[in-house]
């Protein structure tokens, strides 16, 4: 009797061990802070008082136009400045011995894609308008814990504010002494980096469930409605290279937009700052190749490619996309296979293009105060979060040579197309 309640007793152990064993189940409370909770974690966290600014007034407050890092003995990246007193890179940090520091925003982005790698940016609605900072986070797949509509509120103490390439963004200090870089005498020197996992994870609090449908987008009929500063929004396409002049479009950057009316031209911008058509190469060897990013040779900026209204005398912006993407080899719209048909039927191709809004200048040199910025890679430009079937779609295109009578045909499906070396290969040779 006794040797059978022991076996009992054996057997049963595991199952108990296992049971003991068995993790919590996650809650929605576990995880998400309730709007009605936030005051109370607020005060119980910050014995010393504490404010939630706007992101405005948080890179107002925060963010100095030289930043409090760079010195003679251990400066910015001298491309910098060229002396006219603006900063493309700078670093403010942000003390930790004072009253608690906040900031919240719903994220506008998604990584999915590869567009936003280890970044996001943050949207904030204040009286009806957009304020928007970019993020950057050293977090692989930084959307899967934080997706796009999550609303998050950031303890900014300890942390830093600063611009890379003149896009203010929430980082940490980083020092970059890459002797092997290309011009790396350029590029030795502060600048923001990202802020580490578990760092931000303290940092942060998400807000209620995400929901994207929160998110706003500043929607224009037309390219030219962007750039008419008359307009509500409307920034200016070739800004003066003046302190006030950066700060609008500092502030503009991040914003999340949405244009109608445009296609691909089939163009990029030439180191002199001009436009030449694609062709079809292969996207590992020329970076003239009619897909959205092809290769930089490992440098890493992101690739543009030019889009344009229906009239003749439209003004043109860039869509910014990473080599590193997952669609950057996917054919442009309307692009073809072909070497005399390869941009062609580009134009055809008409609708609306969404993304964040951004003006990248990682160079200061030739940079003037009062003159106009016409220097190549100093352009504005829509980064999109995805193309159909790879992440957010960010494309609504018809084939407009379609008549009206006929259904729309649109942009997905076959007609999204990746380069193929195979057939590449094959119909070069057939070609000689």
């Amino acid at each position: 009797m006794r040797k059978s309640i022991i076996h009992a007793i054996a057997l049963a152990f595991p199952m108990l061990m296992m049971i003991s064993c068995e993790p919590k189940a996650i809650k929605p409370e576990d995880v998400f802070t309730a709007e009605d909770e936030i005051t109370k974690i607020l005060e119980e966290e910050n014995p010393q008082g504490y404010r939630i600014y706007t992101l405005y007034e948080f890179t107002d407050a925060f963010m100095t136009e030289k930043g409090d890092l760079g010195s003679d003995t251990c400066p910015y990246r001298t491309r910098s400045t060229n002396g006219n007193g603006i900063y493309l890179y700078t670093v403010d940090t942000i003390k930790t011995d004072t009253i608690g520091i906040y900031i919240r925003g719903r994220v506008s982005t998604d990584d999915f894609a590869g567009n936003f790698y280890k970044s996001m940016v943050i949207q904030q609605i204040v009286d009806g308008d957009q304020q928007n900072l970019r993020i950057s986070v050293d977090m692989g797949s930084v959307n899967g814990m934080y997706p796009m509509g999550q609303e998050l509120l950031i303890r900014c103490n300890g942390l830093a504010v600063g611009r890379y390439a003149n896009q203010p963004q929430l980082c940490i200090p980083s020092y970059n002494n890459n002797a092997y870089a290309m011009s790396a005498r350029e590029k030795v020197g502060w600048a923001p980096g990202r802020i580490p996992a578990a760092k931000f994870r303290n940092a942060v609090k998400m807000i209620g469930a995400p929901d994207k449908s929160k998110l706003q987008y500043d929607v224009y009929a037309q390219i030219e409605d962007l750039f008419n500063v008359s307009l509500p929004g409307g920034v200016a396409q070739k800004p003066a290279v003046t302190i006030p002049e950066m700060n609008k479009i500092r502030k503009a950057d991040g914003r999340l937009i949405r244009i109608k009316h445009v296609h691909f031209t089939g163009e990029y911008y030439t180191q002199d700052g001009g436009l030449a058509n694609c062709i079809y190469a292969h996207p590992d060897s020329s970076d003239r190749a009619n897909v959205f990013a092809p290769t930089t040779n490992n440098i890493g900026y992101p690739q543009g490619r030019i889009i344009k209204g229906s009239k003749s005398s439209s003004p043109v912006i860039c869509v910014s996309t990473s080599e590193y993407s997952k669609y950057a080899n996917f054919f442009l719209p309307g692009a073809k296979p072909d070497t005399t048909k390869a941009v062609s039927e580009c134009e055809a191709w008409e609708g609306e293009i969404t993304g964040i809004l951004g003006w990248y200048c990682d160079n200061a040199t030739g940079t003037k105060a009062g003159t106009l910025n016409n220097l190549t890679g100093k352009e504005w430009s829509i980064t999109p979060r995805g193309i159909p079937g790879i992440g957010i779609n960010d494309f609504d295109l018809e084939d407009s040579r379609i008549p009206e009578t006929m259904p729309a045909v649109k942009w997905q499906g076959e007609y999204v197309q990746e380069f193929d070396p195979s057939y590449y290969y094959t119909y070069m040779n057939n070609q000689q």
